[in-house]
């Protein structure tokens, strides 16, 4: 009597792939989803007062309560050296402590960072505030990139991408319209 073997293989190749290939689809781990993203604001406001004087009325680190109207008071720990920490005191409550990152004067900017938002709803952020033009009108940029305050998924609302974008945006806005006021004397 003749034994029959069986192959140790009865599937052809092509099978065999595609059956492994469905095992581990079957068996995989389910993907996470990835947390925030980096968000951004940036706003400028032309203004038509000379870009010298313009800088001068935000040049201290420590001046943002005397041209930003939420401000209550802003004191720098070593003025324009950078690794000054500044306090940030809002009106009406809440406070972010911010560290000067870099200074320029020469190119009339300067770039800070907050570790957390504090009364913002954003974590990680830096910002930059510029000043260009010429003797006779200029312009103020002022940049941001943070993250949301909720770092992980599903944020609440007010502390989702939306509001941490709308804080900022808020921020920058009412900060350069009344730079703006300042500078041109209304």
């Amino acid at each position: 009597m003749r034994r029959r073997t069986l192959p140790l293989f009865p599937l052809a190749a092509g099978a065999l792939v595609a059956a492994t290939a469905v095992a581990l689809a079957t068996f995989a781990p389910p993907v996470a989803a990835h947390g925030p993203t980096r968000q951004k604001a940036v706003e400028t406001i032309a203004i038509d007062a000379p870009a010298a004087k313009v800088w001068s009325l935000i040049a201290s680190y420590a001046a943002l309560k005397d041209w930003h109207p939420a401000v209550v008071d802003s004191p720098a720990d070593k003025g324009n050296e950078v690794g000054s920490v500044r306090l940030v005191k809002i009106k009406g409550g809440g406070e972010l402590v911010e560290t000067l990152e870099s200074y320029d004067a020469a190119q009339m900017k300067y770039s800070y960072r907050a570790k957390n938002g504090g009364a913002l709803p954003v974590t990680n952020y830096t910002s930059t505030i510029r000043v260009t033009g010429d003797a006779s009108k200029s312009q103020v940029e002022w940049r941001g990139a943070f993250y949301r305050g909720f770092p992980n998924n599903d944020p609440p609302p007010d502390q989702n991408d939306e509001a941490a974008v709308r804080a900022v945006t808020g921020v920058y806005q009412s900060g350069l319209a009344n730079l703006k006021k300042l500078a041109e004397g209304r």
